[in-house]
């Protein structure tokens, strides 16, 4: 069996632009043909987007690189580099992203979600765009730019309706095996249970529906006790949780694990407490009187105001009836009157056009901003034409008023990218 992870981190990077072409039109009997450069092709993204045949990050574990395709140069003939390719990155439904500092950037908690996590570089302008009145023979083009490079953690919450809750050995293992084609180690030692565990229920004329198996809670799991509170995150997404204790146990054990139970649940996330719930009975088998038993079920679960939905025995499957078509009704319940809400946040990078000037030493100013470094991409920065233009690109986006607003004198340096100047009034 693959190993189930749940948290990971991806690093993106998108493809680079293609740089334009510098060429002229050479033919016989075509005088003055002129610049003929083509535009380099944009570089590609990178894109995560939900594939139902995964379900685990597994794969991010030790390959945790993605990189989009670069764009093509330019070339002469006015052809066009090709687009770069595409990266799209599956992951499995309910996964969540976020930047490294923790900030929520996208959930994919739909069927189908996509997110552009990285956009590819623009490609540059061949010399053919540059061509005027003043300029007829342009001997410059732009370069690509750089595709956008980041990382980011993923985490998984699985998407589930009803969760089963319980604390260790108390038979949630082989319910959802008894009520599902889900097959989870089974064992009679604590903690058996190491990765949640999915099924999907299909009762006949009955609305169909998927459990979970989630690893025995302990007291202290909302605070990290024990193996349970690792996939705690596991039950946000579920419309109703199923809380599972021993019916062979007496009343007033029976009521403190159904209390402590609920405790962890509202003290992970308060939400918890408003979700739909119900109450399952194990061990059935190893009760005297049946009776005796589903009536202390009962009383807990009103005590404690959780409707008792049935008592099972997962030896000879008493009671499983009963307790799918409970589960299908509360589902089908909690679905039409489900408050629960998913944060869908959609995190389409957001290039850094915006132009900032700081000071960065007494006689030395740094210039920052994708349009800034468009700005002076050109491939000949040593012609007079090409020098024209990144100047009256500068001055139309306030450079040069910005820097004289921080006290840039003439002969300071201004840097932006690798491009240095001199400041020199007009």
């Amino acid at each position: 069996m693959a190993e189930f992870v749940d948290a990971a981190q991806v690093h993106v990077k998108a493809g680079n632009g293609g740089a334009g072409a510098v060429s002229f039109r050479r033919e016989a009997h075509v005088d003055r043909g002129g610049p003929d450069g083509g535009d380099g092709g944009k570089g590609g993204d990178v894109i995560l987007q939900v594939d139902p045949q995964l379900s685990s990050l597994i794969v991010f574990r030790d390959q945790p690189f993605r990189r989009a395709g670069d764009g093509a140069h330019g070339q002469g003939k006015k052809m066009h580099g090709a687009n770069g390719r595409d990266q799209i990155v599956g992951v499995p439904l309910g996964t969540v992203v976020r930047g490294l500092d923790g900030t929520l950037l996208a959930d994919l908690a739909e069927p189908g979600a996509a997110v552009v996590m990285a956009r590819g570089g623009r490609g540059g302008a061949g010399n053919a765009r540059f061509l005027s009145n003043r300029r007829r023979a342009p001997g410059f083009a732009e370069q690509g730019e750089v595709g956008e490079e980041y990382w980011f953690n993923l985490e998984l919450k699985l998407k589930a309706d009803v969760c089963l809750i319980g604390e260790p050995n108390v038979g949630k293992s082989s319910l959802i095996a008894n009520i599902s084609r889900a097959r989870p180690k089974i064992a009679d030692y604590a903690f058996t249970t190491l990765v949640p565990n999915l099924g999907v229920v299909r009762p006949p004329d009955a609305t169909e529906y998927i459990v979970a198996d989630i690893p025995g809670l302990i007291e202290g799991a909302s605070e990290g006790r024990g193996l349970g509170h690792a996939f705690l995150r596991h039950v946000e997404r579920a419309v109703a949780l199923a809380v599972v204790v021993p019916a062979d146990l007496d009343e007033q054990t029976m009521e403190r694990q159904v209390l402590q139970l609920l405790h962890e649940l509202t003290n992970y996330q308060e939400t918890l407490g408003a979700r739909p719930r119900v109450l399952v009975g194990t061990r059935l088998d190893l009760v005297d009187d049946e009776n005796g038993a589903r009536a202390r079920l009962h009383r807990v679960g009103e005590r404690c105001s959780v409707p008792m939905v049935g008592a099972v025995s997962n030896i000879d499957r008493r009671g499983m009836s009963e307790v799918i078509y409970g589960f299908a009704k509360i589902v089908d319940k909690a679905r039409a009157t489900s408050t629960t809400t998913v944060e869908r946040m959609i995190y389409r990078p957001r290039p850094n056009f915006e132009v900032q000037v700081t000071r960065s030493g007494d006689t030395s100013f740094l210039v920052e901003g994708r349009d800034a470094l468009h700005a002076v991409g050109l491939s000949d920065l040593g012609q007079a034409d090409a020098l024209a233009i990144v100047h009256t690109r500068l001055e139309r986006m306030g450079v040069f008023r910005m820097l004289r607003r921080l006290g840039c004198r003439e002969g300071d340096l201004v840097k932006i990218g690798s491009f240095e100047f001199t400041f020199e009034e007009d």
